[in-house]
């Protein structure tokens, strides 16, 4: 969990001098540092890489003092991730407080893959290519409402697999279910939950959902003593009431409750639809055999979701997910799996950093160095996600939320004045215009591609706007 340092000191935020760097104050303003000088270079720095979003350091920099100042500010030992991100979450914090219906926490696990010449980056496995490559991994905790609107980042874990040579020899003569949760990778999925759960303050309707590689039964006791629920998709056919079965032998004698159609695409792009038929059941859900003395049964609900036919152009639909959730109803299997469908939104975001912040292409040469950048890079993601989800989740909310005045006013003399000059939604498609977005009629909603190239063209712009008034530099 995410505490205050007992000797930290709380900064209030000061005017940048461009007016569109207002959503750095707010958004930093709950963040702490153990010296008060390191926050306000955080604040400056925020601002400065927004506006030059997948530029290098000094391109977003623009000047030596303020390029030397943000190489120090990453090689600086006594900043942490946790710091860096503290005003974030704080903010994360107030934006689920105003949310009463429940809280979906989204988990995954990412790579961050760089070039260099040794190993003082860290190193990794790369699995697609299975061979050893020097880089990063995140693990990180998405808040998202069931609407899928990103409330921001929860928690997030970063390390590197330095000691990773002989594991696979080790697999030969050491079970690795008996080795204990405390002395794997995959103990920072509990510190995550446990993380996450204590920064929302709403146990009872925080929701962890993860894909498969979150089917940990360690997970499952996590979420239960800190009254937390979870969503996940196994992976596992694990034993089942007392013993003599499994959830899979189980699941076969449970009949279909009924079908659901949904909409998915083939491998060409076009339009398809499938028919799902649905089982759920709760089970009683044994732990592993060696952690029978650790840990308790568990009484779960499994959901079973298979497409009724195997289609041509196309993988077969076939979700198994296990929940503490209550699930009595057909109705109460189909929220949960609309639920879990929002999970991929994680993905997403870490497409925005690597896509649009260019995270890998980071010169930066040590792993504390790439960690303190890509803290950063997660709030401006988190951003850029947050403005293109908004819209569709809530066409009413005000100009004011997410844009300044000042952006108003060019945005108004690039288009005109619009319909309705309080609207977000008009202002962020005019954004999504200037990153190529056609806006036709029957178009879908601007996405994060054409976001961060319309934020990145107005900055340009705004730029030039504030040249001409003779305001730069003031």
């Amino acid at each position: 969990m995410w505490m205050r340092p007992k000797t930290a000191t709380r900064y209030k935020t000061n005017s940048l001098g461009w007016e569109a760097k207002a959503w750095v104050d707010q958004e930093l303003d709950g963040a702490y540092f153990q010296d008060v000088r390191l926050g306000k270079r955080l604040l400056t720095l925020l601002g400065l890489m927004s506006n030059g979003l997948g530029q290098t350091i000094p391109f977003a920099c623009q000047d030596w003092a303020n390029t030397k100042a943000a190489y120090r500010f990453f090689s600086n030992p006594r900043i942490s991730e946790e710091e860096i991100l503290s005003g974030h979450f704080a903010s994360t914090q107030a934006r689920a407080a105003a949310i009463q219906e429940p809280l979906l926490v989204l988990h995954d696990t990412t790579e961050f893959t760089f070039q260099s010449n040794g190993p003082s980056i860290g190193l990794i496995t790369n699995l697609p290519r299975k061979r050893t490559v020097c880089g990063l991994l995140m693990h990180s905790s998405l808040v998202v409402t069931t609407d899928g609107l990103p409330l921001g980042l929860a928690a997030v874990k970063f390390w590197t697999r330095k000691h990773f040579k002989g594991t696979t020899a080790l697999k030969r003569t050491v079970n690795p279910t008996r080795i204990p949760i405390e002395e794997k990778e995959s103990f920072k999925w509990l510190k995550n939950i446990r993380q996450a759960t204590g920064l929302l303050q709403r146990p009872a309707n925080c929701i962890h959902v993860a894909d498969r590689e979150g089917d940990i039964f360690e997970l499952f006791c996590a979420a239960q003593e800190v009254g937390a629920k979870f969503l996940v998709r196994t992976c596992v056919d694990r034993l089942a009431r007392d013993g003599g079965t499994t959830i899979n032998r189980v699941m076969k004698r449970v009949e279909v409750k009924g079908t659901h159609e949904i909409e998915v695409q083939d491998v060409d792009g076009k339009k398809d639809t499938a028919t799902l038929e649905i089982k759920y059941e709760t089970i009683c859900v044994l732990p592993p055999i060696g952690k029978q003395a650790a840990y308790p049964k568990l009484e779960l609900t499994v959901i079973h979701a298979r497409e009724t036919s195997k289609p041509r152009r196309r993988e077969r639909i076939e979700w198994k997910l296990l929940t503490n959730l209550p699930v009595h109803t057909l109705e109460d299997a189909l929220e949960k799996i609309r639920w879990y469908a929002l999970r991929w939104k994680i993905e997403t975001f870490h497409k925005i950093l690597k896509s649009g912040c260019r995270a890998e292409q980071a010169k930066l040469r040590t792993a504390e160095r790439l960690t303190r950048l890509l803290a950063v890079f997660c709030i401006l993601s988190w951003r850029i996600f947050w403005m293109t989800m908004v819209q569709r989740t809530d066409p009413e909310i005000t100009a004011s939320a997410a844009i300044t005045a000042q952006e108003q006013t060019i945005l108004d003399k690039l288009f005109g004045s619009p319909e309705k000059p309080d609207g977000l939604s008009t202002y962020l498609i005019r954004i999504a215009r200037l990153g190529g977005y056609l806006a036709r009629a029957n178009d879908a909603p601007p996405g994060n591609t054409v976001m961060w190239r319309g934020l990145c063209r107005l900055t340009d712009i705004q730029f030039g706007f504030l040249l001409a008034k003779g305001d730069v530099g003031n």
